[in-house]
């Protein structure tokens, strides 16, 4: 196989074929070379998490919500644990297709402590095949919701640290629109989402600053950053919360005041604890 700088070290060449990353002769493409990126920098943050949790918990729990493919879960997996004699990658994902190509993978590659679980979000919450806490929660480009139900995942069993990189955030931006004529009449602030694509433009930042908020109601702190250069993905939020157990004071009441002045009332249940 040729020499490619992209890959590292001890990584599974069989798993970057499987994952279609590398050709069947083992070449890298550029479609390719810019997914392998994004995943490389997602690992690259997490690391340290996950060095931190290996230090006060020999046996660290990651789950990747919305898993899809599972390519991160995979490339953790090979990158993080697969030196290591204990841990464990839980991937969940709603489309049992998906479940079943990466159980079939994993048992090819030898991921003996990498499973995948066929769950909604609330079976993920109560199912005894998921531990009642874990360490860490991912959640790369969930679609829409998906990044919220992972957050709802990751509070209920107390994880110590989410990564969150959304995607596609609809749902507000619809609430938005739906109330469009009545919110003219409320506040000026709608000028901000009179034209449509500026409504799903500034539904998707709203979505995440309440996101934001919500995970600060909760006691995490958090760093919001990009992912990867904008010419590489316009998905490119990258929100890390770190669970520290002090609650910002304010975060409930400035939900609460964006949700009514934006005429969002009916997103609280989403939002407010």
């Amino acid at each position: 196989m040729q020499n490619i700088p992209e890959i590292k070290p001890n990584q599974s060449i069989e798993l970057l074929k499987a994952l279609h990353i590398l050709t069947r002769d083992g070449k890298l493409n550029q479609d390719s070379r810019r997914k392998l990126k994004q995943v490389y920098h997602l690992v690259n943050f997490i690391e340290p998490l996950f060095n931190e949790v290996l230090a006060h918990n020999s046996n660290p729990t990651l789950v990747d919500h919305g898993a899809g493919k599972s390519y991160l879960g995979f490339i953790l997996y090979d990158l993080l644990l697969k030196q290591l004699n204990s841990g464990e990658v839980i991937g969940i994902e709603t489309r049992a297709e998906l479940v079943e190509r990466s159980r079939s993978l994993a048992q090819q590659l030898g991921f003996s402590r990498m499973r995948f679980e066929h769950l909604t979000v609330e079976e993920s919450t109560v199912s005894k095949v998921i531990p009642d806490k874990v360490d860490i929660v991912t959640a790369l480009h969930a679609c829409n919701t998906a990044t919220d139900d992972a957050i709802q995942f990751g509070l209920k069993k107390q994880a110590k640290y989410m990564v969150l990189v959304p995607c596609c955030q609809a749902e507000v931006a619809e609430v938005l629109r739906q109330h469009k004529n009545e919110s003219f009449g409320k506040t000026p602030l709608s000028e901000i989402w009179r034209h449509p694509i500026h409504t799903r433009e500034f539904g998707s930042q709203i979505t995440n600053v309440l996101r934001c908020l919500q995970l600060e109601a909760a006691g995490y702190s958090l760093t919001v950053t990009e992912l990867v250069g904008w010419e590489h993905s316009m998905k490119n939020e990258l929100i890390i919360a770190k669970y520290i157990g002090q609650p910002r004071k304010n975060a409930a009441e400035r939900i609460a005041y964006i949700l009514q002045e934006l005429n969002l009332e009916s997103m609280r249940p989403r939002f407010l604890i």
